[in-house]
Parts: C-alpha cells; structure tokens; sequence
C-alpha cells in the first residue's frame, strides 16, 4: 500500500475508533441539536467530569468536535455536521441486516 493511501485509512480508523464508543454517539448525536458546555454533557451522560472530558478529548482530536472556552466553561460544537450523514448510513446498514434476518427466518420456517 502506498504511504498517502495507508496515512488516509490511518486518519479514517482515527475518526472510526472515536465514534465507537456508546457515550460518544449520544454526545454527537446531542450536540447535532446545539452546542453544549461540559457541565451540560455531565448531566445528560450521567458520568463524572473526568469521563466526560476524556470522551470529549478523543472527539477532538479526532476532529469531530472544536471547543470554545468562555470564562470557566468549556462549550463543544460538531466540527464537521455531516458527520451525522455517516450514521444515517450506519442505520440503513442496521435495517438492511434486520430485514436479511427476518427473510431467512421466514425461509426457514417453511
């Protein structure tokens, strides 16, 4: 593989690995409708501040989320929105499996 090609599937599996994670879905997913402060994404997590920050800190630097310090707080925003195209993927991926499965049920039972 060629070292341009092997440094883009390298920043690809970077933005992969960042998304795979429960927590950080629902972060992106909440930060589609607004940006939020930290203290915000505690609350709607339901984990301590050191969690929370950590998930926040692997989104950055993956580039799917920027930050803007104002006083004391921290506020994220999406980077990159369409990012939010690639989950409306990821569900037509989760659909299609589902409806594979059901069809080979029903082939089966017959």
């Amino acid at each position: 593989m060629l070292t341009e090609q092997q440094a883009l599937y390298d920043a690809r599996a970077k933005v992969l690995k960042a998304l795979a994670h429960p927590t950080r879905l629902y972060m992106v997913d909440r930060l589609e409708q607004r940006e939020c402060c930290v203290c915000e994404l505690q609350e709607l997590v339901g984990a301590d501040m050191s969690t929370v920050s950590k998930h926040l800190s692997v989104l950055k630097a993956a580039g799917v989320v920027s930050d803007d310090k104002r006083g004391k707080q921290v506020w994220y925003r999406l980077r990159v929105p369409c990012i939010l195209n690639f989950f409306g993927c990821v569900e037509e991926v989760l659909r299609q499996d589902a409806a594979d499965k059901a069809a080979a049920l029903e082939r089966g039972r017959r």
